[in-house]
Order: structure tokens, then sequence, then C-alpha cells
């Protein structure tokens, strides 16, 4: 019992000294670029149409920021149910890549080519084909967006395993349904994981991008693209910022659930 008791004292230090080491570099760092940004402005004389220091960037958002981030959570249900559909399915191919490896061979190289096609040139497609003012448009490019990334990492999680740890599970005359269970998804899990972190800013870049090429008016993209229009920078930053404080939140979601499915490599 003391035993327990001194080990949690040691341990809390320890998990705060390694929280402040995690985080206080990229904090500094944001600091830093904040701070030259506004001195830059400031000391340059840069005009406001150009670009607005970042005290103006939030006081421009304090003056409405119910209405900020009511379009920015329409934008970010749309990142969310792109985001959704794109993983589940890029897992769910990968699963049946790895059941018939011949479609491995045709699947995953297409794959990895498809990532390289420019959002730009896909938005407005999606648009024709979904209807530029529907939602629908906006989720099947973030499906789009997150389906690729998700298919490769997974497929390669699920081919990580050794082949001794295969050849061991043959040994006991374990199906494939507990081979893949057992051995295959645990191992998948970290790298399904680490591509959702990638697609949780994919999303959001890609629901954004969407809604420049049409979309309703309670959308962060279209605010975007008609106050930058206009020459309103100060507005289009606030909502650029309102976007980049959701997409963080979105990030921090995926990393508290990775956490609750992956508990063994909290210590890690």
């Amino acid at each position: 019992m003391r035993a327990t008791t001194i080990r949690q004292q040691i341990s809390t230090p320890a998990r705060v000294g390694g929280w402040l080491r995690a985080f206080w570099p990229p904090l500094l760092t944001f600091l830093l670029v904040i701070g030259l940004w506004e001195a830059a402005v400031r000391g340059l004389s840069i005009p406001l149409y150009l670009l607005p220091a970042p005290s103006q960037i939030v006081a421009t958002f304090m003056e409405r920021p119910g209405y900020l981030l009511r379009i920015g959570l329409a934008t970010l249900s749309n990142a969310l149910a792109g985001c959704a559909i794109g993983c589940t399915l890029g897992a769910l191919v990968a699963a049946l890549c790895v059941r018939w490896p011949i479609a491995a061979d045709g699947i995953v190289p297409l794959a990895v080519a498809a990532s390289a096609v420019p959002i730009i040139a896909l938005a407005p497609l999606m648009g024709i084909w979904l209807g530029s003012i529907s939602p629908a448009s906006k989720i099947g490019v973030v499906a789009v967006m997150t389906f690729f990334p998700t298919l490769v990492s997974v497929y390669r999680g699920l081919i990580s395993p050794r082949a001794d740890a295969l050849l061991l599970m043959r040994s006991y005359a374990a199906p494939p349904r507990d081979v893949f269970t057992r051995l295959r998804a645990p191992a998948a899990l970290p790298f399904f994981f680490s591509a959702l972190r990638v697609c949780t800013t994919l999303s959001m870049i890609g629901a954004v991008v969407a809604e420049f090429f049409g979309g309703p008016q309670n959308a962060l993209g279209v605010y975007i693209k008609t106050q930058a229009g206009i020459l309103r920078t100060r507005e289009a930053w606030s909502a650029i910022l309102v976007a980049c404080l959701l997409g963080l939140a979105f990030y921090l979601l995926v990393l508290v659930a990775e956490r609750i499915a992956m508990p063994w490599r909290k210590e890690q």
C-alpha cells in the first residue's frame, strides 16, 4: 500500500514534467511567431487589407464570436461526416485487401496515386455531381480526401505483424477471423489513429475549400471567400481563426479516443 503511494507520488511529477516538455516547445514557437507577426505588421506599416495584426484578428473575432462559431460548427459537421465516411470505408477496404492480396496489388498503388489529386480540382466536380449548395458535395470531398490516406495506413498496419507471429497463430490452427481480430487488428490500431490524426486536418481543410465553390451563407468557406473578395481581411482571418480552433479541437478529440482505445501506449 505504502509502496504504491510512493510510486504514485513519484510518477505524478514525472508525468507533469513530461507534459511540460511535450507542450513547451510548440507553445513557445507559437508565441514567437505571433509576436514576430504583430511586430512586422506594426513596424513595417503593412496595410490592413494585405495582412492584419493578430491583435486585430482577435478583436474582430470578439465582435461576433457567436455567429462565427455557429457557421464554424456548420462546416465542422460536414468535416466530421466526411471524415467518418472516408476513414470507415478506407479501413474496410484495407481489411479486404488483406483478405484478398490480389486486390491490394491493384488498389493500394491506385490509392497512393489518387492521394496526389489536388482538392482544388476535386471540389468543383463534386459540386457538379452532388450539388454546389448541398452539404453532400462537401461531405463527398472530405470523404475522398480521407479515404486514401486511411486505406494506405491501415493496410500497412494490418500486414505489419511479424511472420513468426502469423506462423504461431497458424500452428495453433487459429481461424482467419481470430488471426485478424487478435493479431492484425491490434497491430493496425496505431496506424489507424495515425491516419486519423492526419485526416482531422485534411477534413477541415477539405470542407472549407469545398465551400469556396458554393454553399450556404452560414459556412466558413463562403464567409472567408466573401469577406476576402471585398478586402475585409480582418473578418476573413477571424473566420480562419475559427477553422483553426475547431480543427485543433477535432485533433484533441482523436487523441483522447486514441488514449481510450490503446491504454497500453499511455506510458509510451
